[in-house]
């Protein structure tokens, strides 16, 4: 054996007792989980069905429309299944392994899963569609639909959010949350899947923007770029999924850009306006405007 065989089989020795070390990073129960090409080639695939014609290079139009459709959902039904199944084993909490289940149980729930998802593009692009209409209204600089929907961040997160959302919703693991980091990487808006986001929803410019997972927002609301809507910090041992940990904003409210908002039980009522690089971690009644007026935060009422 020469001294590089001898140095590379210490290599590997070295490598294999810290998989024996730090298990908890390692994946070695000879199941593939899904990899993020995977998943971000379906996603493109739900997209183009969400926006036709828009994006990507197909050429749709009235007459290739049920080819292009149909074409596009088989190949995504068959993508679902896949990455679906392989996330089925996953168990969110730490240190719980899953319990082994039978492939043929796991293909039968995936099917399910995608197929459902299909089926409900009409109503997802119902609501992407109020979006779309918000951003056109909410930026003057807005020239079309075809702008916002091919150049604007927050509407392509917002899309991406809403497909993720519905999976969240019937606990799928993994998918949805790779979902929405492969946007967040992409436009700089970070939207957790779990988050309860109403029609009419608009991120202007958004870079910097987070939504946590608890988080529940109204119809007809606005965030500019650098908007926090997170949690308190809590130890470890407090920590619960159940709990709701993100603020609710209620319909109509604007938030302006680099303002941060705290709290589960913190609640923005409907139609107020929360300013630049404000900091709030309590609730403001309904009509309210929060300013900054060093040093302290100034409140008032938009009747006066």
């Amino acid at each position: 054996m020469t001294d590089t065989q001898r140095q590379l089989a210490l290599l590997v020795e070295g490598i294999l007792g810290s998989y024996a070390e730090q298990g908890n990073i390692n994946h070695l129960d000879g199941s593939n989980l899904p990899s993020r090409a995977a998943v971000d080639r379906v996603l493109g695939d739900l997209l183009s069905l969400v926006f036709p014609g828009f994006l990507g290079e197909d050429e749709v139009d009235e007459l290739s429309s049920r080819y292009f459709v149909g074409e596009r959902c088989a190949r995504s039904l068959r993508a679902l299944e896949r990455i679906i199944g392989r996330a089925m084993g996953i168990q969110c909490a730490a240190g719980k392994p899953a319990r082994p289940r039978p492939v043929p149980e796991l293909h039968a729930e995936a099917h399910t899963h995608a197929i459902d998802l299909l089926a409900h593009i009409p109503t997802i692009r119902e609501v992407i569609a109020s979006d779309v209409r918000a951003a056109l209204d909410g930026d003057p600089a807005a020239c079309s639909a075809a702008e916002v929907i091919t150049s604007y961040p927050g509407v392509t997160a917002i899309a991406v959010h809403r497909i993720a959302h519905h999976l969240y919703r019937r606990g799928v693991p993994l998918i949805p949350r790779m979902m929405t980091e492969l946007v967040h990487g992409r436009t700089g808006i970070d939207i957790h899947p779990g988050a309860r986001i109403g029609d009419s929803f608009f991120v202007d410019h958004g870079t910097g923007v987070v939504i946590g997972e608890t988080t529940h927002i109204g119809e007809h609301v606005k965030l500019y770029q650098g908007v926090t809507l997170g949690a308190m910090s809590v130890e470890v041992s407090e920590r619960s999924r159940a709990t709701k940990r993100h603020p609710t904003l209620e319909d109509h409210v604007t938030v302006y850009a680099g303002a941060t908002i705290l709290g589960g039980d913190t609640v923005i009522g409907r139609g107020s306006t929360v300013g630049g690089n404000v900091w709030l971690t309590h609730s403001v009644p309904p009509g309210t405007t929060v300013m900054l007026d060093k040093p302290s935060l100034r409140m008032f009422t938009n009747a006066g």
